[in-house]
């Protein structure tokens, strides 16, 4: 279907190539229904055929809450890419469902990808940190990657030079602005150039959350380092951040972020996003797999909180919890089954940097 651009042409070209999929497999009395980024048939027995269309991986949220809103007793997800993912992220469901992997024009059972082993840092990538700590920054290491965050948001990163193999520590927002910069301000020390960004960066991140651009880049992140400073906002004594099961692909796309909190003496997941994201359910079942605890909690503000995320969060196996955070000086716990609000009033918010 390369070269289609009409939606609604794109939409009917879905629909034939699921119907032709799940005739070959014995499926001839489906009901075609309109679905966003793909396709859906109803089959016989409550059961519910989707095609995801989109980006490989990525889909199974919007499927499973599909599906959940009509009911299904099983959800068939079909996918021409990315089947792994999806069939080790499914497998967190207490709802039956199957994966199938796109195989010319057959269907066949998606095996589920073992989660990626992060590599180690290397010894002279961390022998940077000290400068980032230095300049203000707080270091974070994903994926054998050392970089330097102001409030959630990553201001600088250490990387081998590509002609030289030199390590040196690159300062901006993104691998574009990084160059950028290089270019513009390669003769000042790399401790003072990152100070300059790091006061910058706090003023727009910390209290200019409603204007700059730089307020609306990785919000879910921002979240979590609210979280780091008042860890009582869902009811921890300590929040620390934790490497995402899988690598971002980069900063400007919004994806959920994790953290490890200390809760009445137990190790709890907290998963924090930001949007309307269905896949950030899915999102955390990878993360509780990574992190290895039970008890998952997914913190997003109020206004994201819609009815099909707790639909969602309840149908991961174990149920994931739901968190609230109303505004900055309240949250408010929603229980998906009663939807029951208890405010919990925070300690006072993260101070400035000077």
């Amino acid at each position: 279907m390369v070269g289609v651009t009409d939606p609604s042409r794109l939409a009917r070209l879905h629909a034939v190539k699921l119907a032709a999929l799940v005739r070959d497999h014995g499926v001839t009395d489906a009901v075609p229904h309109e679905f966003a980024g793909g396709a859906a048939l109803a089959a016989h027995r409550d059961e519910v055929w989707i095609l995801l269309a989109g980006t490989p991986g990525h889909g199974l949220g919007g499927a499973l809450a599909w599906a959940l809103r009509r009911n299904a007793a099983h959800v068939h997800v079909v996918a021409d890419e990315g089947a792994g993912t999806l069939a080790r992220r499914a497998a967190g469901f207490s709802v039956p469902v199957s994966v199938w992997r796109v195989d010319g024009r057959a269907l066949r059972p998606a095996v589920p990808d073992a989660l990626p082993v992060p590599p180690e840092v290397s010894t002279d990538h961390l022998g940077l940190e000290a400068m980032i700590v230095a300049a203000g920054a707080d270091p974070v290491v994903e994926h054998g990657v050392l970089a330097g965050e102001v409030a959630g948001l990553e201001v600088c990163r250490v990387v081998d030079d590509p002609f030289t193999g030199a390590v040196r520590l690159e300062v901006g927002v993104g691998a574009h602005d990084r160059e950028a910069f290089q270019m513009l301000h390669g003769d000042r020390p790399t401790e003072e150039a990152l100070a300059d960004v790091v006061r910058s960066v706090t003023q727009h991140r910390l209290h200019d959350v409603h204007g700059h651009p730089l307020a609306r880049l990785a919000k879910e992140r921002l979240l979590r380092d609210r979280l780091r400073w008042n860890p009582a906002l869902v009811g921890a004594t300590a929040v620390e951040p934790m490497a995402p099961p899988v690598p971002r692909a980069n900063l400007k796309d919004p994806v959920p972020c994790a953290a490890v909190a200390e809760v009445d003496g137990a190790r709890v997941l907290v998963v924090c996003t930001s949007g309307i994201d269905l896949e950030a359910v899915p999102w955390a079942v990878d993360a509780r797999m990574a992190s290895g605890l039970d008890r998952c909690i997914l913190v997003l503000p109020a206004r994201d909180a819609i009815a099909v995320q707790h639909l969602l969060a309840a149908a991961a196996s174990p149920p994931v919890e739901v968190l609230t955070i109303a505004d900055a000086s309240v949250v408010a716990e929603t229980e998906p089954t009663s939807g029951a609000v208890r405010p919990i009033e925070p300690p006072a918010d993260r101070p400035p940097v000077a």
